[in-house]
This record gives C-alpha cells, sequence and structure tokens, in this order.
C-alpha cells in the first residue's frame, strides 16, 4: 500500500495535537484498509501489516512494555504518514486507549489526552480508572 494514500473513509478518523491523523474503530467494523493496525482484542488479522497488543477488556495491556513499544511503532508510522489505525470489540475503551496514548506521545498530559481523544473521538472512550492511570506511565 502507498503510505502517501489518504483515508478514503473518514469514520473514526481524528488529527493527533501535532498533525498525524490516525483512525479508531470497532474490529468488526467495515474499513477501507490501513497500512498499519493495532489490534487490542482477541480476532481475526484485519488483512494487512498489523500488531496485535495482548489488552483485555475494560483492563490494560498484559505486557506494559510490549504495549509501549507498539503505540511508539503506530505514532512513528503515523508521522512517516502511513494511515495507522486501533481497533477492539467495542472500539471504546481499549481503542480510546490507544488513542490517548498516542496523544500523549504527541505532547499531551495524560489527563488532557483523555478530554482529548473524548472530544474527538468518543465521549466514552478511556472506559476506566485504571486506564486513565495507566496513560501517566506513556512515555
Amino acid at each position: 500500500m502507498d503510505p502517501t494514500t489518504p483515508w478514503t473513509d473518514p469514520a473514526g478518523l481524528l488529527t493527533l495535537p501535532d498533525g498525524a491523523t490516525v483512525r479508531g474503530r470497532r474490529i468488526a467494523a467495515p474499513a477501507t484498509p490501513a497500512d498499519f493496525t493495532l489490534v487490542l482484542a482477541p480476532g481475526p488479522e484485519p488483512g494487512w501489516p498489523s500488531r496485535r497488543i495482548r489488552w483485555p477488556d475494560f483492563w490494560l495491556p498484559l505486557d506494559r512494555a510490549d504495549a509501549l513499544d507498539a503505540l511508539r511503532e503506530a505514532w512513528r508510522r503515523a508521522y512517516a504518514g502511513q494511515r495507522v489505525e486501533a481497533a477492539c470489540h467495542g472500539g471504546v475503551g481499549r481503542t480510546g486507549t490507544a488513542l490517548a496514548a498516542l496523544a500523549v506521545l504527541d505532547g499531551l498530559d495524560p489527563g488532557r489526552a483523555v478530554a482529548w481523544v473524548r472530544a474527538h473521538y468518543h465521549p466514552r472512550a478511556v472506559e476506566t480508572p485504571w486506564q486513565r492511570r495507566w496513560l501517566r506511565g506513556v512515555r
């Protein structure tokens, strides 16, 4: 896939504070192809390059170091012009937390990142107190 090809479907798109565009979605939602997906729940691979983070619903990634490495990779790819997305079953809690983590990597403090992702992606994003707390360790 050509990384300079724009998204053809605006659903779930948001622009990070410093300008890269990323997408959040439910895994089962029909989607135009991405260049890279963070898969945050069990299920099928998306059919394009991806990286799975073992992350139970309503909880935290099981391997913090691996999750942070995957999030940093997604952030770098987004700023290299690739179409990057995060996806879980509902597309809200884990996906919202991953999108907020990308905003933290982009320079927002964790509290502002939660408010930002709720305002720009989904009002219930980052569903649990422990997901909000987990963002404090994103660097």
